[in-house]
């Protein structure tokens, strides 16, 4: 039931942006913590000898689902009922499911559901996740998450806002300002443009992208660059988000859908402020950027020869080893084959050790070493043979994809335990489960053939899907978009792991500027 049906509950929830300070509501964010505890202290080997199981306080049985009371120490089992029994016979009204966080009122008979609730438990699993994190730079935890707030020193910036125009600016003036402008905009067709139209909406839907440009982050009208291709990002969100919802035009030249998204990629990058050519944290490298890992084994002696080289997204092939489509047609199956170990010829490796480049064979491997927040996959649907390029052909398998995607069993880490004999399931003993999990958020469809084909795309915004064919925009559904043909999909990772403590390119840069800036108007009063 919501909690506005429960009076027992509105009682101890704090008001709205309020701490919880009820003892009650204090002990719900520990057992939800200390499930996140528990559950990462079994999953390390080397810890799992020391860890007790919680026990049932009236049958003594091990429970794998424990249900707390709110009001004291016990713990129970629900399903032989001792939890509620506990309930009616010490007059305790709460308990909480450890594993999910759901709270029971044993007044009404029914568990609660509130957004209050909802939010301290996300908060408490962040909180403790958080500190289990083992895969960051350096031995420096992972950075704590803070909620943003409007505060006097970002009230002046926010109100000379022309985007969101409104008269008196608070945050819930700011949430009404967002929800006016949902970036439902179609894009026009100028003569062949669909490749690009739909692009350019899995990029106005992409959460990070989204973020950076209507956060300011990039300026068109401060910025000093001649065709700058983050100023025209800056202006197309600017029209995605604004109140016009008729179509917006741009214009380009034909090409095909993933050479552009490429093309795009390396230009924002080029133009960004205080872009490098290593180790950049622009806000392309920022999102799009991961690691893929090539392991090259020596099958005579053993040694591994490992390179590590940068990614922005993943092409995957619908064809197997001997060039036929197989009949395995998932998203996951692809990958498996994107990890398989290659075989090499006797003349296409040397090894180091052994010396030997012609007796023996060596096998090669993929694996993703480090996992970008938004992942982008290409299905390889068009096929070009070198010999002759007239008989260019697509495939039109379909590929099933799912809504949610967990990467962990293609990460290196997990690969090289595999190689092991550790259990392929146990892969959450490097960090969080959540850490590896990504969401559909956008997808790329092409219909027709390869040279008469037209390009749409489905995108989602907040929890309703979109289907975008240039200026038509119609409202769908995660049915029919999982039903589509992809050409390429996007997942974005459901909880970001921020590099601990690190000042991102763009607000270095404006701190250059400005010392600059200032430099040069104190030379200039010198010399008047």
């Amino acid at each position: 039931m919501a909690a506005d049906q429960c009076p027992h509950i509105a009682t101890i929830l704090p008001a709205e942006g309020d701490k919880a300070n009820n003892t009650i509501l204090k002990k719900y964010t520990s057992v939800v913590a200390w499930n996140v505890h528990h559950l990462q202290s079994l999953r390390c080997s080397t810890k799992r000898k020391k860890v007790a199981a919680p026990i049932c306080g009236s049958c003594s049985i091990s429970l794998p689902r424990p249900f707390v009371c709110l009001h004291c120490t016990y713990s129970g089992c629900w399903s032989n009922g001792h939890i509620l029994g506990h309930l009616n016979e010490s007059e305790h009204i709460f308990c909480a499911d450890a594993k999910t966080g759901a709270i029971f009122c044993s007044k009404c008979d029914d568990f609660i559901y509130d957004s209050i609730v909802d939010r301290m438990n996300l908060s408490s699993v962040i909180a403790a996740e958080e500190r289990h994190t083992r895969f960051q730079v350096s031995k420096k935890p992972r950075e704590p998450f803070v909620k943003w707030a409007l505060t006097p020193m970002n009230k002046p910036f926010w109100t000379n806002q022309l985007l969101f125009r409104v008269k008196v600016i608070t945050p819930t003036s700011l949430i009404g300002a967002f929800l006016t402008a949902t970036g439902r905009r179609g894009l026009l067709n100028l003569g062949q443009t669909c490749f690009l139209n739909v692009v350019l909406q899995c990029f106005a839907h992409n959460p990070l992208l989204r973020n950076y440009f209507l956060g300011d982050k990039h300026n068109w009208r401060q910025c000093k660059l001649d065709n700058c291709t983050c100023c025209e990002m800056d202006k197309l969100f600017t029209e995605i988000y604004s109140d016009d919802t008729s179509p917006y035009a741009v214009g380009y030249a034909q090409q095909d859908a993933h050479e552009f998204f490429i093309s795009a990629l390396n230009q924002i990058h080029t133009t960004s402020r205080g872009s490098t050519n290593v180790s950049c944290n622009c806000i392309i490298h920022s999102t799009f950027a991961g690691q893929l890992q090539s392991d090259v084994k020596c099958e005579r002696c053993g040694n591994v020869t490992s390179t590590v080289d940068p990614m922005l997204d993943i092409s995957l092939e619908l064809k197997g080893k001997g060039n036929e489509v197989v009949s395995e047609n998932t998203l996951a199956a692809c990958l498996r084959r994107f990890t398989q170990p290659e075989k090499l010829g006797p003349k296409e490796y040397s090894c180091a050790k052994c010396g030997k480049s012609s007796s023996h064979e060596a096998s090669k491997r993929l694996s993703v070493r480090k996992l970008p927040p938004v992942l982008s996959f290409q299905l390889k649907r068009f096929e070009h043979k070198i010999s002759d390029k007239t008989s260019a052909r697509k495939i039109d398998t379909p590929i099933r994809f799912p809504a949610s995607l967990n990467m962990a069993p293609y990460t290196t880490l997990v690969m090289k335990e595999a190689e092991k004999g550790s259990s392929g399931s146990d892969y959450t003993s490097f960090g969080p489960d959540v850490m590896y999990e990504y969401d559909l958020f956008a997808v790329i469809n092409h219909e027709g053939q390869i040279n008469n084909g037209h390009y749409t795309n489905f995108a989602r915004f907040q929890d309703e899907w979109y289907r975008f064919d240039d200026d038509k925009v119609t409202h769908s559904n995660l049915g029919a978009c999982l039903n589509s043909t992809a050409y390429m999909c996007f997942y974005a990772k459901r909880h970001l792991d921020y590099k601990p403590y690190m000042t991102p390119t763009y607000v270095t840069s404006r701190e250059i500027e400005a010392a600059r800036e200032k430099k040069m108007e104190k030379e200039k009063e010198a010399l008047g």
